[in-house]
């Protein structure tokens, strides 16, 4: 009798320098994500710390550092603070929508800009259009882009501002990865307002947690993940509130 789900094969990267913490090294566990039963690996990977990167998930197995610490929100007592009150009042007036995984000229120039404002130096500033098409349309389980736009006009829509490559996960939704327009006038606070909606989003649709990814304790880049409260990190003996400041 075979068994209905093969077991993933697990294969590990070679060292090379932490995007996080300088001086440190990382490295990582990997497997395929592929077949009929992608979604349902998937699910459960994440439970356990792992991300999706198209169609491999992985999770940090640093020699060293144990830095790298998954965080999820909960969505059912989630309570927006008055800074995060104030952001939805801001952006409320954004058109969403969440679209099929393809991507667009569109989706791939605001994501440019948001590089070259954000991360300039960082490891995807090389991306091209076809690394982006392949970043988004190259997903084995369910996944959508949920775009942002500015009010439309006339019967057309409006700019797009903001999106987010997101897969949904029997217990959640897990953010992949947002970018948008850092420089428009007027709109601050557009990245906190993607991180929020998807809260919102996942309350809805009757789901638990939103998976924000790594938090990596000493790292700016990753402090604003500890805004969202409740927040669980996941640890040696699983999933616990998140307490620290």
């Amino acid at each position: 009798m075979s068994a209905p789900v093969k077991f993933p094969r697990f294969f590990v990267t070679n060292p090379g320098p932490c995007p996080y913490l300088p001086g440190k090294t990382e490295r990582k566990v990997f497997t395929e994500l592929n077949g009929p039963h992608a979604d349902e690996l998937n699910d459960a990977l994440g439970r356990i710390g792992f991300r999706r990167s198209q169609n491999v998930a992985y999770r940090p197995s640093c020699i060293d550092c144990k830095a790298c610490v998954s965080v999820r929100v909960l969505t059912e007592e989630f309570e927006p603070n008055a800074t995060q009150r104030k952001i939805l009042r801001r952006n409320a007036d954004l058109t969403v929508n969440a679209c099929r995984p393809w991507s667009t000229s569109e989706q791939y120039d605001l994501l440019r800009r948001y590089l070259q404002q954000r991360h300039p130096h960082g490891g995807m500033t090389d991306m091209d259009d076809m690394d982006y098409a392949d970043m988004v349309e190259q997903s084995p389980v369910k996944s959508h882009i949920v775009e942002y736009r500015e009010p439309g006009r006339f019967g057309q829509p409006g700019k797009l501002v903001g999106a987010c490559l997101t897969d949904q996960q029997g217990d959640g939704l897990s953010m992949i990865y947002s970018f948008y327009d850092a420089d428009i006038e007027g709109r601050t606070g557009l990245g906190n307002f993607i991180i929020l909606d998807h809260i919102i989003r996942a309350r809805k649709a009757g789901l638990p947690f939103v998976y924000l990814g790594y938090w990596v304790e000493g790292s700016p880049r990753m402090n604003y993940k500890t805004r969202y409260r409740p927040l669980e990190r996941l640890g040696p003996d699983g999933w616990k509130r998140f307490t620290g400041e």
